[in-house]
């Protein structure tokens, strides 16, 4: 059971916070319930703040999609 939780978290896609800019309302959530630090906040052109995932870091645990308040509205 623990190796077969295992295979199913190692075969999940990075997390994708979203799609657009407007679905972010940029309140670092996300980053902040990171277990491992792979999100880190990034200004945009406009001065604007948002997630940025180092997938190379990123252990799919999707605790950053639970916690956005925007995805859990």
């Amino acid at each position: 059971m623990f190796l077969q939780n295992i295979n199913e978290t190692i075969n999940r896609a990075c997390p994708i916070l979203f799609e657009d800019k407007k679905d972010c309302c940029g309140c670092s959530a996300c980053a902040a319930v990171c277990p491992v630090k792979a999100l880190r906040m990034v200004v945009d052109e406009e001065g604007f703040y948002y997630p940025e995932i180092c997938t190379d870091i990123c252990v799919k645990c999707y605790q950053c999609v639970k916690v956005c308040p925007l995805k859990n509205e």
